[in-house]
């Protein structure tokens, strides 16, 4: 799985709005909370309200709050808004990916890969990770041994 800049920005951002305990935080603080570029995370800001994950308030006194309680907005959702579908083959879903002869059983790899993501990503929400509590399937899995060792 590749996680890109977008789903990392927004993140990044609303792990930040999450520390924020509901006050509003304008998108300058944000981006430089997180060193990200303020233009693209304007947009993904925007792509986040429109989810609902984030609220948003016009004036000198405005900006961003989370728009959900952090407990209930999970990472996969995050990735689904930013990104669309946690995992694809070329594009499709894997359920629609089709495969013959020596090959016909990849896309029930491909199938598993999605549960497992799954079972991690839909089960971390904002308020597990800003507060440093994850989940036990998380510990476990960055537990385990060569967990840490690029490949």
């Amino acid at each position: 799985m590749q996680i890109s800049a977008r789903a990392d920005y927004a993140l990044r951002a609303l792990l930040t709005l999450a520390a924020s305990d509901g006050q509003l935080v304008k998108g300058e603080s944000l981006a430089q909370a997180q060193d990200l570029p303020l233009r693209f995370l304007e947009n993904i800001l925007t792509d986040l309200r429109r989810a609902g994950f984030v609220q948003s308030r016009r004036g000198a006194d405005g900006g961003y709050q989370l728009g959900r309680p952090p407990g209930e907005i999970t990472i996969a959702s995050v990735i689904r808004v930013t990104d669309g579908p946690l995992a694809s083959v070329r594009g499709r879903r894997p359920e629609d990916a089709n495969y013959d002869g020596a090959a016909k059983n990849l896309q029930d790899v491909w199938i598993a890969v999605r549960v497992n993501l799954r079972r991690v990503l839909e089960n971390v929400t904002l308020a597990d990770v800003a507060s440093g509590r994850l989940p036990d399937i998380v510990t476990s899995l960055s537990g385990e041994p060569g967990a840490w060792s690029a490949r």
